[in-house]
């Protein structure tokens, strides 16, 4: 390689950051819970739908690290240049989001942290223990903290679950010859599919978030388009092939097995440990608990912070506040938390319908903020006749699918 080429890399390798927060973000609820699931309930069958969500939702995460390395901008800001309204309308959305999914990531948390817990401790209080570590996590150390934590969580998770997937494979389907699959295609499960969706690869209001991130990277080090994009990439397709990896899993050892499949996201963290352990041997299931911890801890994190970094900077672009600093995010990052707690102990006798609803709102919103994302960079400037294409298909899946699902709400 010549020397030119070393720094190219080099400079590759030091823009990593936003891109790896974003697919901590994603790969928490989405990936351990719902594709194990997909897998563990319909073996296969679900294989391309994950791809196909993947792929249609790629434009709008895309348009908030172009839009921002184009224009030095956040999506905040250019919501704001575009509307008042617009920003209004994310505003209110993002706020009901950074509750729901704040409650959301912290119960699978919990769960995972229950293993290490040699006496019986209630979920709420571990709730509460976890996210006093993670504000004063972020209150210390803010993105530094965000940075190093995402890159080391991503390497153990990825190495550990490609192990696992590996042996998984060279074992074979565990499922009887003479199963038959129930079809995922049908009505009764069509709440499992939107769920499933709500969070491939992450809430798409991520990608507003990524923005901030991106700024902040940009701060302590100047990134060019190349290297944003090669960042971002990096960390979208790569939460798209561990997805398909978590599918895998539940494919291999859970599916067509007489253990009936634990559909709430809390119950089902115990049978995801017990995948590996099938796998890897009973040895294996503190070191992957304590991995799936590290991963929701991460994601814990990240949801915490990008949050609170919109909703700060919202307010700030609304006038509805006069500073965007160190103590205003500090302010709203308290509020997020104290906020969703109270969800958690107020839902605390059905945690699992919480999650399922988390991630079903996740879905039922994305077609609004794809909508404002595309219209945002449609008038930034000149779009690539494929990609132009690709948000137009996406556009008409997302409201298709979301306007299917909220007809069958109302019918039942």
């Amino acid at each position: 390689m010549t020397q030119q080429g070393k720094q190219e890399w080099l400079s590759r390798l030091q823009a990593l950051g936003p891109g790896i927060l974003l697919a901590t973000a994603a790969i928490g609820g989405s990936h351990i819970v719902a594709s194990t699931q997909a897998g563990a309930l319909f073996g296969w069958q679900l294989a391309l739908l994950i791809v196909l969500v993947n792929v249609l939702k790629y434009p709008f995460f895309r348009f908030g690290v172009e839009y921002s390395l184009q224009s030095g901008e956040t999506l905040l800001e250019g919501y704001r240049r575009q509307s008042r309204g617009y920003l209004l309308g994310f505003v209110w959305l993002n706020l009901i989001a950074a509750v729901v999914n704040t409650a959301g990531v912290l119960i699978l948390t919990a769960a995972l942290l229950q293993y290490f817990i040699p006496v019986p401790v209630s979920l709420t209080l571990l709730c509460c223990l976890l996210l006093l570590v993670c504000v004063l996590l972020l209150l210390a150390g803010q993105y530094r903290v965000l940075d190093k934590v995402s890159k080391w969580v991503m390497v153990l998770l990825t190495l550990t679950t490609l192990v696992a997937a590996v042996m998984a494979w060279q074992k074979g389907m565990q499922a009887p010859p003479d199963y038959v699959a129930p079809s995922p295609w049908q009505l009764a499960y069509l709440g499992f599919l939107v769920a499933l969706m709500g969070w491939m690869p992450a809430p798409i209001e991520i990608s507003a978030i990524n923005s901030l991130w991106l700024k902040a990277k940009q701060q302590q080090n100047p990134v060019s388009r190349a290297n944003g994009l090669f960042d971002f990439h990096l960390g979208y397709w790569s939460t798209t092939a561990l997805a398909l990896v978590f599918l895998a899993l539940g494919a291999l050892v859970q599916f067509g097995s007489a253990q009936e499949v634990a559909l709430a996201g809390g119950s089902y963290i115990q049978q995801f440990v017990g995948i590996y352990a099938k796998t890897m041997g009973d040895w294996s299931t503190l070191l992957v608990a304590f991995v799936a911890f590290l991963c929701m801890f991460g994601t814990t994190l990240t949801v915490l912070d990008g949050y609170a970094r919109t909703i700060n900077e919202s307010f700030q672009l609304l006038g509805w506040q006069h500073t965007n600093n160190h103590r205003s995010y500090s302010v709203w990052l308290l509020l997020q938390a104290l906020a969703g707690l109270a969800v958690i102990l107020f839902f605390k006798s059905s945690l699992g319908p919480m999650l399922t609803f988390a991630m079903s709102l996740a879905f039922v919103t994305t077609p609004v903020f794809a909508w404002l994302n595309y219209r945002l960079m449609q008038s930034a400037g000149q779009m690539a006749l494929w990609i132009r294409c690709l948000s137009w298909v996406g556009l008409l899946y997302l409201f298709g699918f979301a306007l299917l699902f909220i007809g069958w709400l109302m019918s039942g």
